[in-house]
């Protein structure tokens, strides 16, 4: 395979760090705080399993064969019933399901973005989302973040200054950060667009994951231009396994999003959509997140409460709700340098320059407690506490 030229568009474009470091932590007794995951304790494995033996004896016939690209009909009204408190309408034409909120994330890349183009996201942002934006060849422009979502002076000299193509932002419990944008920075980012014609991607696949406080109107409540794409996902909320998600815009846009999905999946797989459908129509879906949240909560606590064994200087995150917390070392301080100490004292994290599309802050880290137990968030606490300390 030596002789293989790759396209243009995938030089530099490099696996994501998390799954390598997946890897690492797979190889010996390592607690991880390195990932994303939703607690497995939280699926409803026996809620689902009922409902998809009784959707197959039902109606197995259709959900096996090929679906329509724009979905599952019925799953419509279920998407619109968990999405109405995030205030907005949705029209005629204007919802697609999607394999993941991933996948809007990539086929609204593909839609806009030439070579060159410039996006802009907040930094640090989500890994996942640069990589693809990477292997579209954009130009992805920081924008400074606060405790309260974007700079919004930063981010309006940088419309005018790149003209972008569109802003990236993940306004609610922010990956990697989990700091959540105000009500008037999420009505201001919508303004701007508008004033400046800039498409606004909002990816909000943990919305529903709040432990503190009120929920928020989304920055598409708040669009009058029809430039606001809105995702969301079942996969932190039901099942990440079965890969549900869906966007919401303008019907112009979804319909470019359809095309772009027949070439890529043909359709989201008829029996999760149906899953999925079922599980929110039969009354599950708002209960199980009312159930899931305490023990979330728990371990959003516990992890917070244990930076006071931190040395002083560090800084971090407290989120209300969300997978993740933000780490900031003292200046001068290299957590990629420190991660294979950590993992070899028994614990994983995220370096976070990994998060940035350049010149990423080397002393930054991300820390994931969802997917550890309690007694399990305190050990890895006290051992990445006397890494910390030791260096």
């Amino acid at each position: 395979m030596a002789d293989v030229t790759f396209s243009n568009r995938m030089q530099g474009v490099t696996g994501s760090a998390i799954r390598e470091i997946f890897k690492i932590v797979a190889a010996g007794n390592v607690i991880s705080f390195a990932g994303g995951n939703p607690n497995p304790a939280t699926f409803p494995k026996e809620e689902l399993s009922r409902i998809s033996a009784e959707l197959l004896s039902e109606n197995g016939a259709v959900l096996l064969q090929y679906g329509q690209t724009e979905g599952y009909a019925p799953l419509y009204e279920s998407i619109k019933q968990v999405l109405a408190p995030r205030g907005f309408a949705i029209g005629q034409g204007e919802l697609l399901p999607l394999t993941g909120s991933s996948q809007g994330i990539e086929l609204f890349t593909k839609l806009m973005i030439n070579p060159g183009d410039v996006i802009l996201a907040e930094a640090p942002t989500f890994l996942g989302a640069l990589q693809t934006f990477f292997s579209y060849e954009a130009n992805v422009i920081g924008v400074k973040m606060e405790e309260d979502g974007m700079d919004l002076n930063d981010l309006e000299e940088k419309i005018k200054l790149h003209k972008p193509k569109f802003i990236y932002t993940i306004p609610t419990f922010q990956n990697p950060m989990g700091v959540c944008m105000s009500a008037n920075k999420r009505k201001a980012v919508a303004e701007l667009a508008a004033r400046y014609g800039v498409a606004v991607l909002e990816d909000d696949p943990y919305c529903e994951l709040r432990y503190e406080g009120e929920m928020l109107p989304s920055i598409k409540s708040f669009d009058t231009a029809g430039l606001v794409v809105h995702l969301m996902s079942f996969s932190k909320t039901v099942s990440p396994g079965l890969r549900v998600g869906a966007a919401v815009g303008n019907s112009t846009v979804i319909r470019k999003m359809v095309v772009a999905k027949q070439g890529a999946d043909v359709h989201t797989a008829n029996l999760n959509q149906a899953m999925v459908d079922a599980y929110v129509r039969r009354g599950y879906y708002f209960d199980h997140v009312k159930e899931i949240i305490p023990s979330y909560k728990k371990q959003m606590d516990t992890m917070v409460e244990l930076f006071s064994l931190f040395p002083q200087g560090v800084r971090y995150t407290r989120p209300s709700g969300g997978l993740f917390t933000w780490v900031e070392l003292p200046e001068g301080k290299d957590a990629l340098a420190l991660l294979p100490k950590a993992v070899e004292a028994g614990v994983a994290y995220v370096p976070g320059e990994h998060f940035y599309a350049r010149d990423g802050k080397k002393n930054t880290m991300r820390l994931n407690f969802s997917a550890s137990t309690p007694e399990q968030i305190v050990k890895g606490m006290e051992i990445l506490a006397d890494v910390l300390k030791k260096a």
